[in-house]
């Protein structure tokens, strides 16, 4: 019969257990109070637990884990993180909320804050120039307003959300459908650094596990669920986002949306829940209207704002008007413009030596 000098060891040798969920698990927290009298119990006395599998009910009574739970915690201390167990008083009250709450969660960065409200943001992991932007500034905005940003730093409209919340000096949380300990993608080693450093990584899972397609949906119910809304920024009719944004309603969360031109499919999903209700944003003031929320708005240096532009002759006032945050192919451009096409090849190049333009693959300009 294990007795644990360290009670995490007991919070983790119930992780450890295969075949036993968060539900059940919970129904057992709540039938025997804590770990330890859990794992003290006979067989008898589990198998009436709701939502107990026999099998699981046998592991239980055999202490058989997939990892020695206290070997777990000593790696979870060697690699700078932390466990935060269901009953711990800083365990989030808003994940408390929903129907399949984490019984602990892996946490690497500063101690959750209780007096933060969080907004998730998702999106597409391939997102065009205007839905980064759009991330970024809205990530931003809530950041200086006193808000949190949930996300769960894949590339794309994840780390762009992350990253204008950090610019806006507020407090964000990477929900990972990884170990704590694996950074993926490998390509946001820095911004899973600056993370660490002025917010928070956090993952339900054990040290190790990879980014198998499976976790991803299970990681999101966390994303909503820590979330008093969430806001979809550029997303198919086939993107996971919108599996978010069902989670965010099953569990009487807002839901938000930014819209996208008619001609972009990358919007698609997002101009869907816009048409079933979703709250059509542009800024993050939509979101704290919306929620009725006050706060102060207090200036602080704003990295995504728009610096000055350099002077343009009449051809190139031309050309920036007509190009916007979508991407637009050159011979849309010379069309719009009534330019002859080597005389808008030229004004182009000018225009992206002095950096008020820039040229994507395939001859494609965006501001």
């Amino acid at each position: 019969m294990p007795i644990w000098s360290d009670k995490r060891c007991g919070w983790l040798a119930l992780q450890m257990i295969p075949g036993l969920g968060n539900i059940a698990c919970k129904n057992l927290l709540d039938k025997f109070g804590n770990p330890e009298q859990i794992f003290q119990v006979g067989i008898s006395e589990l198998t009436g637990i709701e939502g107990l599998r026999k099998e699981a009910a046998d592991r239980i009574a055999n202490r058989e884990f997939q990892i020695d739970p206290c070997e777990e915690l000593a790696k979870v201390e060697k690699c700078g993180a932390k466990i935060i167990t269901f009953l711990d008083p800083s365990y989030p009250a808003a994940l408390k909320e929903i129907h399949d709450p984490p019984i602990l969660l892996y946490v690497k960065g500063k101690d959750l804050p209780k007096n933060v409200s969080f907004i998730g943001v998702v999106g597409s992991r391939n997102p065009s120039p205007y839905g980064v932007k759009s991330a970024e500034m809205i990530g931003q905005g809530l950041g200086r307003r006193g808000l949190g940003v949930v996300s769960g730093m894949a590339k794309g409209i994840d780390a762009s959300a992350h990253w204008g919340c950090l610019a806006g000096q507020g407090f964000t949380i990477a929900v990972l459908g990884t170990g704590i300990d694996i950074v993926y993608p490998a390509q946001n080693r820095k911004l899973a650094d600056s993370i660490a450093d002025k917010g928070a990584l956090i993952s339900e899972f054990p040290l190790g596990t990879p980014p198998e397609p499976k976790n991803f949906p299970i990681r999101n119910r966390i994303i909503s669920g820590l979330s008093r809304g969430v806001i979809v920024v550029e997303a198919t009719m086939k993107s996971g986002s919108l599996i978010t944004a069902a989670l965010a309603l099953e569990q009487d969360r807002e839901v938000f949306a930014v819209p996208g031109s008619i001609h972009s499919f990358k919007s698609t999903g997002c101009h869907f829940l816009i048409k079933q209700g979703a709250r059509l944003i542009e800024n993050s003031d939509d979101v704290l209207d919306e929620l009725g929320m006050n706060y102060d708005y207090s200036p602080k240096t704003d990295i995504f704002q728009k610096g000055a532009l350099p002077p343009m002759d009449e051809s190139e006032k031309t050309i920036y008007d007509i190009i916007g945050d979508y991407p637009l192919h050159i011979d849309q451009i010379t069309r719009q413009g009534n330019l002859a096409p080597g005389k808008a090849a030229s004004i182009l190049m000018r225009m992206e030596l002095k950096g008020m333009i820039r040229q994507l693959p395939g001859k494609v300009f965006v501001r």
